[in-house]
């Protein structure tokens, strides 16, 4: 059994405190944290089934020190009927915050709700929801920055080479400087969760994690084995091995998905505007590229809007894209498809203020980012956990993606601040222990365009635990945020007390707009022996699943 150095902390002072003296007793700095009041209250965004609370934490578990403290935002979605424990969920990003999913799981998953718990959290760095704390901010000087505009990775040139570097270099050093990075990594966070877990009053604590919380919740398990109970980990990253693995496989996962899924999608719904064959909407893509690019945005911005491209949102969003800019081109406008219309109108007012008929090109351009102020928690948990690749490696990395994946491969390894980043890990972080693995459950999309396939499969194989796959499924997230109901059969059945399930995978669900899954070769295989589920109508959670799959889609997207 392994324990991590502030549980071997909290062991020893209460073995002194049992067999030593009182007059020799050496107070227990960990005492404050642990015996503090949790005061449950309203949250400061809207949230009719959850409280919400703050909880002090140590700056530095290894070595708490009074006046170093940190807050930490939680929240309870509190059991509605016998309560069995908590279940703990993290949205992944490095940097998302959580405490508005405990009320909205609840809401999704009642049957798993009227016996748990559900536990958002705002982990270290990230601020707190709904507030005026921001979090770990990295001011960036904006003199460091490139003054050009309308960069394109696909521009070799030493110039343009330079102009992209100066960007990551820039946000890595500021984010480096910031006396809290080192404290902002995997391994101070899984502290800060089982002090929420000793908080509770529960000897185990259960863990739903998407993407980056696959990794936070698997080095929760190494790190705490005894205290780990069921833990599912869903859109996972290859938590055995190296999490900025994850990242790099970006341009792979992205353009596999544009091509197999994406954009024969694109052909179906919209062959009057784009193109009936993938070959044709390929070339449509690169007309409407060149006419923003005339416009003044940027081609490597362009290209982001179909990187990480994981939530129905997202797919509808670069649908807008690319239809208003060939109306734009052709002085044509046909109507939308019918089965999206409405979805189409819903997403354009959303996201652009009109409805979807007085929607035009110069409404949807999208706008350069903006790196003065960077959110530190991605950064410094990214490059801190583990030692990073130099920034040669990554222009490397970029010469060989650039061709075989366009959509993103010329623009990742330019783009990287972990190549930037100096410092060197403070902790190891272990791999998961025969005896936890056997709570451990990995769930995966086919064609997922922000952890790839093959990344879950290998931690699944390498830590022994068994994956449930979905075949053919596109989007970011599975378990309650996308309508599965085999998906969502299995991980409830197993959190309410049904044995883990073996190895399976599960039929995908239609894509937006259509009423039948059209098969898609890919790595997970088929879907065999299991029947399709029925196309989900839009109910009252729909809305509520929508948005938040949106959520743990846009907090993981590495544009």
């Amino acid at each position: 059994m392994r324990t991590s150095k502030a549980g071997l902390a909290v062991a020893v002072s209460i073995l002194v405190a049992a067999t030593a003296p009182a007059a020799a007793t050496t107070p227990d700095p960990l005492a404050p944290y642990l015996t503090q009041k949790v005061e449950w209250g309203a949250c400061l965004f809207k949230a009719a089934k959850a409280q919400c609370a703050r909880i002090t934490v140590p700056r530095d578990w290894s070595a708490p020190s009074p006046g170093t403290d940190l807050k930490v935002a939680i929240s309870r979605a509190a059991a509605t009927g016998e309560r069995r424990g908590a279940i703990l969920i993290n949205p992944g990003g490095p940097g998302g915050q959580g405490t508005s999913l405990a009320g909205a799981l609840a809401g999704l998953e009642p049957k798993v709700n009227e016996h748990f718990d559900f536990v958002g959290m705002d982990p270290r760095g990230t601020g707190q929801e709904g507030g005026d704390d921001e979090g770990f901010v990295c001011r960036v000087p904006t003199g460091r920055l490139p003054a050009e505009s309308g960069l394109d990775a696909r521009d070799r040139s030493a110039a343009s080479i330079l102009a992209h570097q100066r960007t990551p270099r820039a946000v890595a050093e500021a984010c480096q400087s910031d006396a809290l990075a080192p404290y902002v990594t995997t391994w101070q966070t899984t502290h800060d969760m089982d002090l929420i877990r000793a908080l509770l009053g529960d000897e185990k604590l259960n863990y739903l994690g998407y993407s980056y919380g696959t990794w936070l919740g698997a080095k929760y398990t190494s790190l705490f084995p005894e205290h780990a109970g069921r833990v599912v980990l869903d859109s996972s990253v290859n938590f055995e091995g190296r999490l900025q693995a994850a990242f790099e496989a970006f341009p792979k996962i992205d353009q596999r998905q544009f091509d197999r899924v994406y954009a024969p999608w694109l052909a179906r719904r919209f062959p009057d505007q784009l193109g009936k064959t993938v070959p044709e909407v390929k070339k449509t893509f690169e007309r409407v590229r060149g006419y923003f690019r005339g416009r003044g945005v940027s081609p490597d911005v362009f290209d982001g809007v179909f990187v990480g491209n994981g939530s129905t949102r997202q797919w509808l969003v670069g649908a807008l894209v690319l239809t208003k800019g060939v109306a734009a081109l052709d002085g044509t406008a046909p109507p939308p498809p019918a089965a999206l219309a409405a979805d189409l109108d819903r997403v354009s007012r959303a996201e652009f203020g009109v409805p979807v008929a007085r929607l035009t090109a110069a409404d949807v351009a999208p706008p350069e980012p903006d790196y003065a102020d960077v959110g530190g928690t991605r950064l410094a948990v990214a490059c801190g956990d583990q030692p990073t690749r130099a920034s040669t490696w990554y222009k490397l990395l970029s010469d060989l993606q650039g061709p075989a994946y366009p959509l993103f491969g010329w623009a990742y390894g330019l783009s990287e601040p972990c190549g930037f980043w100096s410092d060197l890990p403070r902790h190891q972080l272990p791999t998961l222990p025969v005896e936890a693995a056997k709570n451990v459950l990995v769930v995966q999309g086919e064609f997922d365009p922000q952890t790839g396939y093959e990344q879950a499969e290998a931690a699944a194989r390498a830590a022994g635990v068994p994956m449930v796959s979905v075949a053919d499924s596109p989007f970011h997230g599975q378990y309650a945020v996308s309508g599965n109901s085999c998906v969502d059969g299995l991980v409830s059945g197993y959190f309410l007390g049904a044995p883990r399930p073996a190895a399976t995978i599960c039929p995908g669900v239609p894509l937006p707009g259509e009423k039948a899954v059209f098969p898609v070769v890919g790595p997970a295989g088929d879907a065999t022996g299991q029947p399709a589920p029925e196309p989900a109508p839009r109910d009252a959670l729909t809305p509520t699943r929508e948005r938040l799959q949106d959520r743990i889609s846009a907090v993981n997207r590495g544009s």
